[in-house]
């Protein structure tokens, strides 16, 4: 009895918090602030995985100097600067010297990144240094560069900025690519079929085209198809109830937050892996294989429970999980009616 008063004050406390207190807190940041350190939990874990991925993002550009994430990103703003109009003769100053510090650390163990990535990275500082004038700054750096020697496999193809040709460009009409996105729907019913790896990867090497803030792609993605480990991550998304055990595989987009040096990027492992999430679907349905979009939304219990199943790591964030399989011919889809064009957009 005792048990079911106190559960029923608790019940009526929550209440409290979620629907009578808020309207108390909206005056100011600061109270807005006070609420949820006092009365909700909500954005724990997000201040926590920020927080966590900002020291680890830090430690490693400040003390060990060999952040991927501040080499990749410094090597993008590098790019702007090589396709600017007109390009200045002295740029970058504020970051190469960084830029060059990472550049040599991480670079000292062979094939460190994966080898496309390093001739972009190799390539770019060479044609900054190539086209750059004369500065005390600059040339210092650009002796260490030219002092580094790295095993980068040689092609005549250079990974520098580059213009468009229209020749280059694929034969796919508007007409075709909307039929596309009208034929592509949320499939809950699959083949009883083995997905093969190698689709997978193919359509992940479409996603892996998206832009992304600065080049960083601050995701991964973990694809799930064991059985035992399956049965544990499609129990946990809600909504799932009524065709969870006809799902063949899941894929689980993965947010690293140790990709940013700042909170106000913390956004942007959803901005960037929805970017590239909706290219993956896409390609999925060229390959013969259909998905389902499953939210995943920001409860704690589920949470601690998807972190121990994918062993992730304090700064990592599941963001979204996808159903993948064969469609069943057979299975039905939601017609799920759009918004009107004039309802969703506004010019000027």
């Amino acid at each position: 009895m005792l048990i079911k008063i106190i559960k029923k004050i608790i019940r009526k406390y929550r209440t409290f918090c979620d629907r009578i207190l808020p309207k108390y807190f909206i005056k100011s940041k600061l109270l807005s602030s006070i609420y949820y350190l006092f009365f909700s939990s909500q954005f724990k874990r997000e201040h926590h995985a920020v927080l966590v991925g900002k020291v680890k993002h830090t430690k490693e550009s400040l003390k060990n100097k060999d952040s991927f994430y501040t080499l990749i990103r410094n090597i993008h703003r590098l790019e702007k600067g090589l396709l600017m109009r007109p390009r200045r003769d002295i740029f970058a100053l504020d970051f190469i010297v960084e830029t060059m510090n990472n550049y040599v650390t991480i670079f000292k163990e062979e094939d460190y990144l994966p080898n496309s990535q390093v001739k972009w990275v190799y390539d770019v500082l060479n044609e900054y240094f190539s086209v750059t004038g004369d500065h005390p700054v600059i040339n210092k750096q650009r002796k260490i560069f030219e002092q580094t020697s790295f095993k980068v496999s040689i092609t005549n193809k250079h990974s520098l900025p580059y213009k468009r040709l229209e020749v280059d460009k694929p034969a796919i009409s508007y007409e075709d690519f909307y039929k596309l996105t009208k034929y592509r729907r949320s499939v809950r019913w699959f083949l009883n079929k083995k997905v093969p790896h190698y689709l997978i990867d193919k359509a992940i090497l479409a996603a892996n085209q998206s832009p992304s803030a600065c080049n960083r792609q601050p995701f991964e993605y973990r694809v799930v198809d064991n059985p035992e480990l399956l049965e544990k991550i499609t129990s946990l998304p809600m909504g799932v109830g009524g065709y969870r055990e006809n799902i063949p595989m899941m894929i689980v987009a993965v947010g690293n937050l140790d990709a940013y040096f700042d909170e106000r990027d913390r956004h942007l492992i959803y901005i960037d892996t929805s970017l590239a999430n909706m290219s993956l679907i896409f390609a999925l349905e060229t390959l013969g294989l259909s998905s389902c979009c499953i939210n995943w939304p920001d409860i704690e219990e589920l949470e601690k429970k998807m972190e121990i199943a994918l062993k992730l790591e304090k700064h990592q964030r599941a963001i979204m999980c996808l159903a993948v399989g064969y469609p069943d011919p057979e299975g039905m889809v939601a017609f799920s009616e759009k918004r009107n064009l004039d309802l969703i957009r506004k010019f000027n």
